[in-house]
């Protein structure tokens, strides 16, 4: 059996945070939080997340500057912003600075599970693809090296 995914939601609000980690878990998720960017950093630098949502408003930074302080993890973690504050620079910053999808407040929780399940399925096809062109390289260079010995 495949291990859930894990799932990080960082958000300073805790009845967000509540009811995400509530409705993510019901679906078999591996769910962890943080209510600040700082604690988000730390908890990404001892495990591996396949999806982080994100406040844009923390305590100690934008969410977007955690969009790029999180460790980056093979494969990639997908990171979705959540926003209560909705404006085009918010959504310029937010995919300049590597998040995958972009959700306003009040959440719809049904779009939230279509967009995390979404991002499983792209992070999935990266991590194919990646085993694939490992694979590719390992077997030229077996080719390679068999040709060079006598």
């Amino acid at each position: 059996m495949d291990k859930p995914a894990r799932i990080l939601v960082v958000d300073d609000d805790e009845n967000i945070r509540i009811t995400i980690e509530a409705i993510l878990k019901n679906e078999g998720y591996d769910v962890d939080v943080a209510a600040s960017g700082n604690e988000a950093i730390k908890k990404a630098e001892t495990s591996a997340y396949s999806v982080a949502l994100i406040d844009i408003r923390l305590p100690d930074m934008e969410g977007t500057e955690l969009l790029t302080n999180m460790k980056d993890t093979v494969p990639k973690t997908r990171k979705i912003i959540l926003t209560g504050y909705p404006s085009m620079q918010n959504a310029i910053d937010a995919v300049n600075n590597r998040a995958d999808a972009y959700l306003m407040k009040p959440v719809d929780m049904e779009k939230l599970l279509e967009i995390v399940n979404q991002q499983l399925k792209i992070q999935e096809a990266e991590r194919t693809y990646s085993e694939q062109k490992v694979a590719e390289f390992i077997e030229s260079r077996v080719k390679e090296i068999t040709k060079m010995q006598p």
